[in-house]
């Protein structure tokens, strides 16, 4: 009986370890996948998605001195109503004090592992040790664990854009931010037991 008594009790206790750990990794999920560790680097790379925060926050960087200058990916084939995202992004270049320091990179691929392939073809007439990545803030690290895996010879860096109608790091907050922080959660586990392994 005695012997009986343990187990249950271990039992229990094990329940109760298994609870905490997942209440603890559940209250901190949303800060896991932030990272902003905003280093000066030889180039600012926009990752393409986003079109507010993230060029916003790479124009001030590139004042601030980070960088010399900007590459802000557009996806090639993509469309807002009848004009090309290409179309679109140049005319907002145009449109800005920095012009001659922005250039765009168009990409193909629709993953991240794809698109650090691009900018590689982007960048290959280049001579660029450092890159400092610009991606949505929940998209930080597995943004940074992608270029640093896939892109030899370059330092990256990654500094994180913030949109507040997306994502927070009190994910359970908002509807939205529950559902951005699932859904990357659940890329960051492809991409490391699956993408990063082919």
């Amino acid at each position: 009986m005695e012997n009986s008594g343990q187990v249950r009790r271990g039992y229990w206790l094990l329940i109760a370890f298994i609870v905490a750990c997942v209440a603890l990794f559940a209250c901190n999920a949303g800060r896991m996948l932030v990272v902003d560790s905003t280093q000066q680097s030889d180039l600012i790379l926009v990752l393409a998605g986003e079109t507010d925060s993230r060029p916003t926050l790479a124009l001030e960087l590139l004042r601030h001195g980070y960088g010399r200058r900007v590459v802000i990916d557009v996806p090639a084939g993509a469309k807002v109503y009848a004009y090309s995202q290409v179309d679109l992004a140049k005319q907002y270049i145009r449109d800005l004090p920095e012009a001659s320091e922005i250039q765009i990179c168009s990409i193909q691929g629709l993953s991240t592992r794809e698109e650090s392939h691009d900018v590689t073809t982007c960048l290959e007439r280049e001579h660029v040790a450092s890159i400092l990545i610009v991606t949505s803030d929940f998209h930080t690290r597995r943004a940074l664990s992608i270029f640093r895996h896939e892109v030899r010879g370059i330092r990256f860096s990654v500094a994180a854009a913030r949109d507040d109608t997306q994502f927070g790091t009190r994910w359970w907050s908002h509807r939205q931010w529950a559902k951005t922080c699932f859904a990357e959660w659940m890329r960051m586990i492809w991409w490391h037991g699956v993408d990063r392994w082919r």
